[in-house]
């Protein structure tokens, strides 16, 4: 942890040292979204009027050990006998040590208006979650573990923006704008524990957090202020991602409310730096799978469901808690209009309703691409290109 504090600190320390020499830039990014923006949180910035944005974001998340509350837990003080004597003992056949979480998103947006924008987002998804088995387990399979896997689409992400106040409507310096969006349940919760040594657990449901979606129609809601004072930008947003409904398996993820502050300084044209702090809060599942309440699924006797669970991945009441990270970052324009940009993020807090899988460091690349089209005040016909600020 005091190495990720020192990262931390020293990136800090290369935004406020940079030499002053640009400050009359305008920004990598349009003039009306406010010059530059982040690329990974939703609604950043707005393209100007009549433009397309396209945007590939890859992203890799690393978890890796147990926490409950701010405690780290060892994976083999919760491995034991799950029943003993007709008595659950608190102690389970299988527990979890790490995570991968790979990611592709892939958005599409459009700016209608000075003051509305319209977009998608698309997510591919590759889990990976090592288990650990307990002496039982091991000398029933054989094995010390095994690894369970999960990949495919996510749920897609329909978004709306509108601008609600800016002090100047082409390069504006302070402006607020309100986030509408929806997210629809594209990605399966019907993924199979393929992977498991016993042929007779292959066919269980994986437990929630190895699913590839919610199940559910989920609205969102987010407020988003930027502001810049050349070569400085910097950002608040707030955001709620409601879960008012179970899935067709009878239960809900919890709620999720997202909090970012962002500051970034341009030392040149071509280049951006940044530094955020990326907060959020999710409460615990609620309801359960169907198949875990029958007992097909989950559970330490196959078709009990009075029996304790197989894993604490299976309890609803272990999801969910709050994380707050640091995110450094560079952008950099290698062509008019493209955008490349890589972020790190590193925990700073974290307090889970576990045990539980931390969250360790997460790593994301992306390309970003605006496209004016004929209407747009940038459009060349192609013929010009614009100049290396991107206009």
């Amino acid at each position: 942890m005091k190495r990720y504090f020192s990262l931390i600190i020293l990136a800090g320390l290369c935004l406020v040292s940079w030499p002053e020499e640009a400050n009359a830039y305008i920004g990598i990014c349009c003039g009306k979204c406010g010059g530059n923006m982040p690329m990974n949180i939703p609604g950043g910035g707005v393209p100007e009027t009549h433009e397309f944005r396209f945007k590939i974001s890859p992203m890799f998340m690393r978890m890796d050990g147990l926490r409950d509350g701010t405690s780290n837990v060892d994976p083999g003080s919760i491995l034991g006998m799950p029943v003993m004597m007709g008595s659950p003992t608190g102690l389970y056949m299988a527990a979890p040590t790490s995570m991968d979480m790979k990611m592709l998103n892939l958005a599409l947006g459009y700016s209608v208006t000075d003051d509305f924008f319209a977009g998608v987002m698309g997510m591919y998804q590759d889990n990976s979650m090592d288990m650990q088995f307990s002496t039982m387990m091991q000398g029933t399979t054989g094995v010390p573990g095994f690894t369970m896997k999960s990949d495919g689409f996510a749920d897609t992400m329909l978004m709306t923006k509108y601008r609600l106040f800016a002090d100047d409507p082409l390069i504006p310096t302070n402006q607020a704008s309100l986030l509408v969006g929806l997210s629809l349940p594209t990605g399966s919760i019907d993924e199979r524990n393929t992977e498991h040594p016993l042929a007779a657990r292959q066919t269980e449901l994986l437990p929630y957090s190895m699913q590839l979606g919610s199940g559910s129609f989920d609205p969102m809601f987010g407020l988003l202020y930027q502001g810049s004072a050349s070569p400085w930008w910097w950002g608040l947003n707030a955001m709620y991602t409601g879960r008012w409904a179970n899935n067709d398996r009878g239960y809900r993820l919890g709620d999720k409310y997202n909090a970012d502050a962002y500051a970034m300084y341009q030392p040149r044209y071509d280049w951006v730096l940044e530094l955020q702090i990326n907060a959020d809060w999710q409460g615990d599942i609620r309801g359960e799978a169907d198949e875990a309440l029958t007992g097909a699924s989950g559970h330490a006797t196959q078709g009990s469901a009075s029996s304790p669970y197989m894993t604490p991945l299976w309890n609803p009441a272990n999801y969910g808690g709050k994380n707050v990270f640091a995110t450094v970052g560079v952008q950099w324009q290698p062509a008019p209009l493209h955008i490349l940009n890589l972020q790190v993020g590193l925990p700073v807090y974290r307090k889970l309703n576990g045990p539980q899988l931390e969250k360790d460091y997460r790593v994301q690349f992306t390309w970003y691409v605006e496209i004016p089209t004929s209407k747009s005040v940038r459009y060349m016909g192609g013929k010009d290109k614009p100049s290396n600020l991107g206009f």
